[in-house]
């Protein structure tokens, strides 16, 4: 490997290694929005209300006062007490457990998949979570959230749905606001419509919106705390497309304004709940975070979203709320842009996101369809992706077979010139020149590269097909398969070893060895840094997917097989040499773009030696 090449491979490792700690570098916010936190978390905060006849304690035909009733409740005083009772829509992939205390879910559970731990996946569990319409009770804001409903029937639909409804009455029974939910045979979405009929003299006059709380609460579902902190983010999307997101450990509030917005999705690091616009907008959204820094809490957001309201007597605005996986074909199959979710690829970065969607995620799909072990899927990808770069590779090694011939000649230049760089360089690339010999030959095909390492990088971790797939020693493909759990933290390393890991590190010290006779053993920098790169990564990698810790070693391996291969039967260095000797025989033509720079060098040149004298 030349110095050009391994310049490439190192500029390669640095963008690496810069995109890495882009995406993993935690920004602690000390300065949280705590006031606006407790006002908010005292706005969704269940009311008690005067009496609980639910209660075991209360007296028995007691009944609390109407006119106190009336006064904190206003029209809807007759929901203010009552019994929670539950009734469940469930299809084959999703149970959705409701309660007439809100109209709201109770729980939510996704019945194909498990904890790392193996319990039961709810995405919706506990009393933080709650959907909740705010409306008017004399000089109160009531949460519907602490009201009972009355309804909650199962009824099945002649399609196979289910729907049921709920129902918050007033004082007057022809205005009453209701909750209507429909879950299909199939899939992850529920219908949810919000229905106020004859409310428009009920609520403010001129308010043009309803006021919607929804708050979620990510449970830790994944092996590693952290990384589920860093993929717990909140994503949008206006109707135009345009798709942003922010992630709660870095981000205490966020409003988005501007209407039209489509869709607001928590996403976590495989799961997501969303609630989407049907038929019109969210006129915006006002989002709160908090990152509990104990438990078994992996966030929290409050979130309010505001619905045009048009004041119309029977007035009703259909979402669709998602609980679902991050799967890529089935969130791209709601045609939404559901799918940006999924990271595979953002930052300087962003572009490698079409070589996931055109090309690994194609592949990918295509081999999972016949083949069921994740690990040999991985291994027949990373052939094919071998297979895919072949030419960039092996232009690579040519030109390391060329710089190889010429070692001896830029050798004797660098004698010659000593500590006299610019002549150096001059003399250099006029050899270059003459011998046919591009100095980027080898930096280029190693940057062209970046685009699949990087892809990888990005798809692999997202990948939840990979999800507690078991292959060899690793548990789990899409967290780190450790071999041995420390009872102690390692700077920059961890409290556990990722056996993946260091079989990648190893061999990339060896291929680092293998090449130690091709890069210039004078300069301490081109000396060393190709071992000190995997070692540098050994610390990055050793918390990150074993799916992309394993396709690194598989990748080295096949490098190191490769360029033995092919540097000692297909490159043939006595033809190379003869055609450089040939090359060198004929008139050099030189650009515009090579005067100019040999100009610039010369020019250089007679500076320095005029500082000299």
């Amino acid at each position: 490997m030349d110095r050009n090449s391994v310049i490439g491979f190192l500029l390669l490792g640095v963008l690496l290694v810069g995109y890495i700690f882009f995406n993993q570098k935690q920004q602690t916010n000390a300065n949280i929005e705590k006031a606006r936190q407790d006002s908010i978390a005292n706005l969704n905060k269940p009311k008690t209300p005067v009496v609980d006849t639910s209660s075991s304690t209360a007296v028995a035909g007691s009944t609390p006062d109407s006119l106190q009733l009336a006064g904190q409740y206003g029209a809807f005083a007759n929901a203010a007490l009552g019994t929670a009772q539950t009734a469940v829509l469930e299809n084959e992939v999703v149970k959705i457990t409701l309660s007439n205390k809100g109209g709201q879910p109770e729980s939510v559970q996704l019945k194909d998949f498990k904890t790392f731990d193996g319990a039961p996946l709810m995405l919706v569990k506990g009393s933080f979570n709650r959907i909740s319409l705010q409306v008017p009770a004399n000089n109160n804001t009531l949460n519907t959230a602490d009201l009972y409903f009355t309804g909650g029937q199962v009824q099945k639909l002649t399609d196979g749905s289910q729907s049921i409804s709920y129902r918050l009455p007033t004082s007057n029974p022809a205005q009453y606001l209701e909750f209507v939910y429909t879950l299909k045979p199939k899939g992850y979405i529920v219908d949810y419509t919000i229905r106020a009929i004859g409310l428009e003299n009920v609520l403010p006059s001129g308010q043009n919106f309803l006021t919607l709380q929804w708050n979620s609460q990510s449970d830790k579902q994944e092996q590693d705390m952290q990384n589920e902190q860093m993929n717990n983010q909140v994503h949008y999307s206006y109707a135009n497309g345009e798709h942003d997101y922010f992630t709660l450990s870095r981000t205490s509030h966020e409003k988005l304004e501007g209407g039209k917005l489509k869709w607001v999705s928590v996403k976590q690091q495989f799961f997501n709940t969303t609630f989407i616009a049907k038929n019109g907008d969210f006129a915006s959204a006002d989002i709160s975070t908090k990152v509990p820094t104990s438990g078994n809490i992996v966030g929290q957001a409050f979130s309010t979203l505001q619905i045009p309201y048009n004041r119309a007597h029977d007035f009703s605005f259909p979402i669709e709320i998602m609980y679902g996986p991050n799967h890529y074909k089935t969130l791209k199959s709601y045609d939404m842009g559901l799918e940006k979710i999924i990271p595979l690829g953002s930052g300087i970065f962003a572009f490698v996101k079409y070589v996931n969607k055109w090309i690994i995620i194609p592949v990918f799909n295509f081999l999972s369809g016949f083949i069921s072990n994740y690990g040999v899927i991985i291994i027949l990808l990373t052939v094919f992706i071998r297979l895919l770069i072949a030419p960039f590779t092996y232009q690579s090694y040519v030109s390391a077979a060329k710089m190889k011939v010429l070692k001896p000649e830029i050798d004797a230049l660098r004698a010659k010139h000593g500590d006299d760089q610019q002549a150096f360089g001059v003399e250099q690339m006029k050899l270059f020149k003459s011998a046919g010999v591009s100095p980027l030959g080898g930096c280029l095909p190693a940057l062209l590269q970046l685009p699949i390492l990087v892809a990888m990088y990005s798809f692999f971790p997202s990948s939840i097909e990979l999800r507690q797939e078991s292959f060899l020693w690793a548990k789990d493909l899409s967290t780190y398969d450790s071999i041995l759990n420390l009872p102690f933290d390692v700077p920059f390393y961890g409290a556990h070893v990722s056996l993946f890991t260091i079989l990648m590190t190893i061999t990339s010290l060896i291929l680092a060895f293998y090449n130690r006779g091709m890069t210039d053993q004078s300069n301490p920098v081109m000396k060393y840094m190709p071992y000190v790169m995997p070692i540098m990564l050994l610390g990055i990698f050793n918390r990150l997917a074993a799916a992309l810790t394993f396709y690194y070693f598989l990748s080295n391996v096949i490098s190191i097989l490769l360029q033995w291969v092919i540097q000692t039967f297909i490159i043939d260095h006595d033809k190379i040499h003869a055609q450089i000797q040939e090359n060198k025989k004929k008139p050099v033509s030189k650009s515009k773009w090579t005067e100019r720079l040999e100009e610039m060098q010369r020019r250089q040149q007679e500076m320095q030696q005029q500082r000299k004298k």
